[in-house]
C-alpha cells in the first residue's frame, strides 16, 4: 500500500451505559468520543475521516422528534473541538480539505461536513440511499438528523462503488476485496454492515509502515473486536442488521488474531483514543 501521514482527533464525545456498548460492561455511564482522523495524501492533500460533532448538532437536535437523538445519546461538545477549528490550529484551513471519506451518517461522524465548502464527500452509495430521504421519527430512530447534510451533499458526493475493486493482502483475507479510492493503493475501503447500511471501513498504511483498519462503529470498544464479545440485546434495536453486525465483528476479530499488530481503530473507544492522542506524529 502506498504511505499516507495520519494524526487522529476527538470532536466530542456522548455518554452511555457501557454494558450497552459491550454484554459484559458495567451499567455506569462512560464516555464514547468521537474520533476522526486527517489523512495526508502526497498527491490529493488533505483528506478526513469523517468529523466528529459541531455546534450544529444543538441547533438541529433542539426540536421534537430529533430532540429524542439527543436524549438518548447526551451530547458534549465545546466550540473549539469542532474539526475545522482544530485543523486550523495545526495548519490546515477548512479550504484545504479536498475529501472527506464519510463511514456513515450519524451525527457523531458527519456533525461538521458544513463546515468544509470546497470538500468532496466520498462514501458508499447504499449507506447515503438509506438515508437520504428519511425525516421526522424515521431519521431520528436511524440516528440521522438531515440539516447536518450541505443541501449541495448530491452534486459533491463520489460513491465508493464507482471506485475499482482490488485484492486485499492474503493476511487480511477476512476481507476478500476492497475498492480502492484513489487507484494508488493508498486508500482501501471495505463495507462493514450491521450497524448501519453500508459502512466504510478504511485501511492504509502511514509513513512509519503503521497499518490501521479504521472499523468506525463496527464495534464501539476495542475489546469487543479482540475478544469477540457482542453488545447487550438492546442495541440489536438501533442495528440495520442483527445477522450483519455478528458477521462483521467476527471478521474483525479474526482478522484481529491475523494479524496483532495491526491497528484496528473503533470511533468511540476511550482506550483507543487515549493511545492515539498519545502519538507524536510529523507532517
Amino acid at each position: 500500500m502506498k504511505p499516507v501521514n495520519v494524526k487522529f482527533f476527538q470532536a466530542g464525545y456522548c455518554t452511555h451505559p457501557e454494558a450497552i456498548a459491550i454484554r459484559d460492561g458495567k451499567w455506569k455511564i462512560s464516555q464514547f468520543p468521537a474520533v476522526f482522523a486527517l489523512i495526508l495524501h502526497p498527491e490529493h492533500g488533505a483528506i478526513l475521516y469523517d468529523t466528529g460533532y459541531s455546534e450544529l448538532f444543538y441547533q438541529e437536535s433542539k426540536d421534537f422528534p430529533y430532540r429524542l437523538y439527543a436524549l438518548t445519546t447526551p451530547v458534549y461538545f465545546q466550540a473549539e473541538e469542532s474539526a475545522a477549528k482544530q485543523l486550523q490550529k495545526f495548519g490546515i484551513s477548512v479550504a484545504d480539505v479536498n475529501y472527506i471519506i464519510i463511514s456513515h451518517f450519524h451525527a457523531d461522524h458527519v456533525g461538521g461536513l458544513r463546515d468544509f465548502p470546497n470538500a468532496q464527500f466520498i462514501c458508499f452509495q447504499s449507506g447515503y440511499t438509506a438515508i437520504k430521504n428519511l425525516r421526522g421519527i424515521a431519521a431520528t430512530k436511524a440516528g440521522f438528523l438531515p440539516g447536518l447534510l450541505p443541501n449541495n451533499f448530491d452534486k459533491r458526493v463520489i460513491f465508493v462503488e464507482e471506485d475499482s475493486t482490488v485484492a486485499l493482502p492474503p493476511e487480511y483475507d477476512t476481507f476478500d476485496t476492497g475498492f480502492d479510492l484513489f487507484g494508488d493503493r493508498s486508500l482501501i475501503a471495505v463495507e462493514l454492515p450491521g450497524h448501519v447500511t453500508g459502512q466504510l471501513g478504511l485501511f492504509f498504511t502511514d509513513t512509519d509502515k503503521q497499518s490501521y483498519f479504521l472499523i468506525a462503529d463496527a464495534c464501539w470498544l476495542s475489546r469487543a473486536y479482540q475478544e469477540f464479545i457482542q453488545p447487550h440485546p438492546l442495541a440489536n434495536l438501533i442495528f440495520a442488521s442483527k445477522r450483519d453486525y455478528i458477521d462483521t465483528l467476527h471478521r474483525v476479530h479474526e482478522l484481529h488474531k491475523l494479524n496483532p499488530s495491526l491497528n484496528i481503530i473503533p470511533t468511540h473507544c476511550s482506550d483507543a483514543w487515549r493511545k492515539l492522542s498519545n502519538l507524536q506524529l510529523t507532517f
